[in-house]
């Protein structure tokens, strides 16, 4: 006897297809533009089907990102602080901001958070505090391993490595093109958490244009 469809199975299929279909139309036509009704149409499903799932097309771009840019922007650890933050950095910008599917779903998910609060909780519980956990967890440990000041503000360390990233980001104001612009910036931010009585040595390869 034939097999009966497997409705899991047909469930999954349906729902990578909807996230594929939201991140393909941001980099087509900017997440602005993009509608519940584009995305069921481009994933061929029925609205009722996205809406049985996520609440909203933003709740759908959100989920899209969380399952996309986990590994460009994993965290390494190889015990050279600065490398990882190179690493890590350069992951997020030329894999996730720079990438257009991905570039313009975030920079149009954060616009919309400005007006819904939901969604805001939503993209910090889902996408930035985990990240930030990461992030902090790495500069902690860097902490123990005196590799910079143990009174350190870890959360200020975040905010001036990343906050220069999203600043240029959502006011078009460029992106860092090259390992030797990142560097500088991981540079004075690393000087200002160093030990007292010790300067941090730059990584050959920061003073490279990659």
């Amino acid at each position: 006897m034939p097999q009966e469809p497997n409705p899991q199975r047909r469930s999954e299929k349906s729902r990578t297809a909807i996230i594929e279909a939201a991140l393909e139309l941001c980099a087509e036509h900017g997440y602005g533009h993009v509608t519940v009704e584009a995305i069921a149409a481009r994933a061929k499903v029925s609205k009722k089907t996205i809406y049985r799932w996520w609440p909203s097309k933003g709740a759908v771009v959100l989920d899209a990102l969380d399952e996309t840019v986990n590994p460009a922007i994993a965290f390494p650890d190889t015990g050279d602080l600065r490398a990882d933050l190179e690493a890590q950095m350069w992951g997020l910008l030329h894999g996730v901001m720079t990438e257009p599917r991905t570039g313009r779903a975030l920079t149009g998910l954060i616009a919309d958070t400005q007006h819904d609060p939901d969604l805001a909780r939503s993209l910090n519980d889902d996408l930035i505090r985990p990240r930030a956990d990461e992030a902090r967890a790495r500069l902690t440990k860097a902490k123990t391993d005196g590799q910079i000041d143990p009174d350190a503000d870890l959360d200020l360390a975040l905010e001036l490595l990343y906050g220069p990233v999203y600043y240029r980001l959502l006011l078009h104001q460029g992106d860092l093109h090259t390992r030797a612009e990142l560097g500088k910036l991981i540079d004075h931010v690393l000087s200002a958490l160093a030990p007292e009585g010790k300067a941090l040595a730059r990584s050959p390869a920061l003073d490279q244009d990659h």
